[in-house]
């Protein structure tokens, strides 16, 4: 056989989100914001004399970093899309720099309660009109870079595919890109960081109750340390092959268990942000070619690369519903 006759039955492994370039864009300017108001925050505190500023901008500095590799993933993930060296493509690359995001989120969480016990155990004196205008300088750029993820999809309901081995409209299933939500996190829990110290540095200025700013920084702790745990939970069961579409699986196991076929293995996980990739196995008496239970599930949108293999059983046993 001709390699020019074997081209129709290849194919490749593409397994980037439907908004794969929009969101490094996005992710790549909200790194650039970040990096200038961390800049400023440290020239400025430097020059005058500003412990509040310098902590701000050194604290923006971790949240550079995690939003540099948000960026980063995508950068590599595009320019390796194609490298055969990728047995399933570079899709879950951003899960993987979203779990070490979540995990540097996690360790902002501890310094700031860590920090926070300790003002709570030796109260310093706050220059509290200085901290409120670094507060709300923070807060409007935070608030600036999450409308930018949010209105780049920031929650990753993908449902278009850049591999279309299945047309149409799968029956609703959403795939986050973690990648995206993880630099979203970010400067989400920084904005709400922002907003509790606004609001702490009020009532401690009214009210003269220092302990009122460390205290909210606990609870802040607390919400952030939450937010990193459902994080590494989602991305970690990509990364892991954690099958968590079970409609999709059960729509599968529906439209090739007829006629005494039965699905004795499947194999569902995600390769890439609103993809899929299934390895399924297929007893039957009356045996079809493979290409005919794939048809079977033509039309499945969000199921990206199918592999059947199909075993001949003179007994197998009929399945409840078969037609």
């Amino acid at each position: 056989m001709h390699s020019d006759s074997i081209d129709q039955w290849t194919h490749e492994h593409v397994f980037l989100g439907a908004g794969h370039a929009r969101n490094e864009r996005r992710a790549w300017f909200v790194v650039a914001l970040t990096v200038v108001m961390m800049v400023g925050e440290i020239v400025a505190g430097s020059l005058f004399g500003s412990m509040a500023l310098l902590a701000d901008g050194w604290h923006m500095a971790t949240h550079a970093a995690a939003l540099g590799i948000a960026a980063f993933a995508y950068l590599f993930a595009r320019q390796h899309a194609r490298n055969s060296r990728f047995t399933f493509g570079t899709g879950k690359f951003g899960d993987l720099a979203a779990f070490a995001s979540a995990i540097m989120l996690a360790l902002i969480a501890v310094q700031i309660a860590y920090e926070s016990a300790i003002r709570l155990a030796y109260p310093v004196p706050i220059a509290y009109g200085e901290a409120i205008f670094v507060a709300v300088l923070g807060l409007f750029v935070n608030l600036v870079s999450a409308w930018l993820l949010h209105s780049g999809d920031a929650h990753g309901h993908d449902h278009h595919h850049d591999h279309d081995h299945q047309e149409g409209h799968h029956h609703g299933h959403r795939h986050h890109d973690n990648n995206l939500r993880a630099a979203y996190v970010h400067v989400l829990a920084d904005a709400a960081t922002s907003v509790l110290a606004i609001v702490a540095l009020v009532v401690a200025m009214v009210s003269q109750w220092v302990w009122a700013d460390p205290a909210v920084g606990i609870v802040g702790s607390l919400v952030i340390a939450s937010w990193a745990y459902g994080l590494i939970r989602a991305s970690g069961a990509v990364l892991l092959d954690v099958n968590a579409d079970k409609n999709l699986e059960a729509v599968i196991r529906g439209r090739l268990q007829t006629r005494g076929d039965r699905v004795t293995d499947l194999h569902l996980w995600q390769v890439g942000p609103g993809h899929r990739a299934a390895v399924i196995s297929v007893v039957s008496n009356r045996p079809l070619p493979p290409a005919v239970y794939k048809r079977r599930l033509g039309g499945l949108r969000g199921l990206s690369h199918v592999t059947v293999e199909v075993e001949t059983c003179q007994h197998a046993p009929p399945v409840s519903g078969a037609d």
